[in-house]
Parts: structure tokens; sequence; C-alpha cells
């Protein structure tokens, strides 16, 4: 971790805002004097706090539950996030770029490139890249969710040597940190260290969305693909950075994903659903091949072509998601039929793939 020369570092809406809402400079300038220093790396930030920012000046005294107040929210709190990033990092000579994220950035091809292109270059001109979820815009259908889970994906879209997850409290524990007879768990190496741990699901702040457990499922996505994880809190920033022994480390359990299948996987909401006949189900998991119509059995639900869907077997249990190629009105003439005769009937168009292999992530059951 010491050795780690590209980091994503992701910090929470507890540890940069009052609890009433409202930005806490001290917090912010008190985070960049800890990223600043490290030249020799190249950071991206993923940043929580816009939603929280905007209450206070919109005479909000806590997190609003409609969604067109939070992206209200998110518009007057953007704007004075990245405006005091700017400030604090120009103390340092440094500039900031904001990006802007919802998973249809991500998880569609030329949205996933532009993404990639633009912190690629943000990094190369030495700017730090500043990115969020565009809750100002973002629905239901296309929001992340949480931040935790955005810096995991983010980590893997920049290919970043280390995550770093910094909230309010210093690592995972055994039990709740507040009752005396708890520890901290130094070192996760895979999902059986974490069997018997009651993780909680609401931080202590009252201002984010996420929690330890959005945490420990950010730290699991991450180290799936092959990127260690720091877990700890934002006051031991700089141990973390540093190699030190502070907080939680996830260790890495798997290898690097083709780049869109990660997010993919994990970001995407499914518009639909297609269930497979056993044979499918076995090309698409165990031979990663593409979905075929021939191996389609039934369609369930409205999308159009560009769409995720999920890929499910005959006991309606989800073994795939993948971007399908044809409206769902379009596809129960195709079910069960060969490409060749549908180009026969249908024109050339039709000789081809649902979902190809290209777009296509199978998931871990």
């Amino acid at each position: 971790m010491t050795n780690a020369r590209r980091i994503v570092v992701k910090v929470g809406s507890s540890s940069l805002t009052t609890a009433s809402g409202g930005l806490d400079a001290d917090r912010v300038d008190a985070l960049v004097d800890v990223l600043a220093k490290h030249q020799d790396k190249e950071i991206v930030l993923v940043s929580s706090g816009a939603i929280a920012a905007g209450l206070a000046p919109l005479g909000l005294d806590r997190r609003p539950r409609d969604l067109a107040r939070q992206q209200a929210a998110a518009s007057v709190g953007q704007g004075l996030l990245v405006a005091r990033y700017t400030a604090s990092f120009a103390r340092y000579g440094r500039r900031v770029g904001q990006v802007l994220l919802t998973t249809d950035d991500t998880s569609r091809r030329a949205h996933y490139r532009n993404a990639f292109r633009t912190l690629e270059q943000l990094l190369a001109m030495g700017a730090v890249p500043v990115v969020n979820e565009n809750d100002t815009v973002a629905t239901d259908e296309i929001r992340f969710g949480d931040n935790d889970r955005l810096a995991a994906l983010v980590a893997h879209l920049v290919r970043a040597d280390l995550l770093v997850l910094l909230s309010d409290v210093d690592g995972l524990y055994d039990g709740d940190p507040a009752t005396p007879d708890t520890s901290r768990i130094t070192q996760v190496a895979g999902p059986q260290d974490l069997e018997g741990i009651s993780i909680g699901s609401a931080g202590r702040a009252g201002v984010g969305t996420g929690g330890m457990v959005t945490k420990v499922e950010a730290a699991r996505i991450a180290a799936a693909a092959g990127i260690p994880v720091v877990l700890t809190s934002a006051v031991h920033a700089a141990e973390a950075l540093a190699g030190g022994p502070t907080g939680t480390h996830f260790l890495r359990t798997g290898r690097r994903f083709a780049d869109r299948l990660l997010w993919l996987a994990h970001a995407s909401t499914p518009r639909g659903a297609l269930v497979l006949d056993d044979g499918a189900v076995r090309a698409v998991v165990e031979r990663h091949s593409s979905l075929l119509p021939a191996g389609i059995a039934a369609v369930e639900g409205e999308f159009t072509a560009g769409d995720p869907v999920e890929l499910r077997d005959a006991r309606g249990r989800a073994v795939a998601r993948g971007l399908v190629n044809f409206d769902s009105r379009e596809i129960p003439r195709l079910i069960g039929r060969s490409t060749r005769d549908l180009a026969r009937e249908l024109g050339p168009a039709y000789e081809r793939e649902v979902v190809h292999r290209d777009d296509l992530a199978v998931l871990h059951q």
C-alpha cells in the first residue's frame, strides 16, 4: 500500500459537514492538507456532501426524503462543495476538476470511455478530480445509491492501486464500536473473516445515505477486482495514505475485471428480465457465450435496446446482467428461434445476439 501510485479516496458527508447541514470549512481544509502533501501520488477524490451542504442554505433542518428536494439541495450544495475544495487545494497550487456521474455514464460503452478519458486527462494535467454522483438529475433508475459503491467502481475505472474509504468510524468492529467489549478488525482476507459479524446500516451523523454496510460492500467489490482497501476515519487519513497501522485493511480477493463488466454487475439497474432455458444458462455462465434468441424462454418488463436487463434461470435466480440489443416488444417473436431463420424472415438486422458477450456480466452466486 505504501507503493500505491494512484489512489481513490472517498470521504463521507459526516466527515465534511455539521450535523445540522452546511460545510465545515475546517474539516475540508484538514482533509485537503493531507491529500495535497502527497505530490508523488495521483489522487482521485470521491466526495459526498452535496446534499448535506445544501440543507442549511435552503432552510432545511434534515435531509429530505423526496427526490425533488434532494435534487434541489444537491444543486445548491454541489457548487458550495466544489468551491470549497477549489479554494482549499489552491493553497497548495493544485487545481480541481469536478466529475459528476450516473450509472448510465458508466455502464454504456461510449459513456464509459468518455468518463475514463476525462479522469485520465485530469490526472495527466495535475488536477485533482472530485467525483460525485450527479444528484441534481439522477432518478431512482440511474442512481448508484451510495458513494461508497461509486468509489469502488471509480477505483476500478481509473485502475487505482488503492482505495481508501474515510468515514466517522476508524474501521470495522466485531460489534457496536460504542460498546467497550468490541474490538477493531485489522484485516479482512476474504468473506470468511466477516462471518458472524453484525454490520450497522446507519452512520452516526445522520446526513449521509450509507453506513458501515455500504462501506464493507464497496470494499468487497474493490477487493474482488484486485484493489486493496483501507477503511478508517477521516482523522486518520494521513496514516492510511502512508500505509500506517490504521483502520481495517481488505486484501485483494480477485483479479481485475474487464473494464465495463464490473460496472454492469454492480452499478446498473435492470429495466427488465430474460428467462433462459438450461442450455442457455450453461452457455452464458460456464462458457461466457453471447445470449442467442434460441435460448430465451420468456421476457419480463418493458425496456428498449441498450438497456440493462437481468438474465434469469428457470427458477427465477439472476445469473447475469447484460445490455440488450432489442426492445422488449420485439423479443417475444424471437424466442426459441435461430438467428438464421430470423434473418431470413425479418432481415439481416435480426441475425445477431440478444445480448453480446462483451456486454454481459456473470453474477457470482
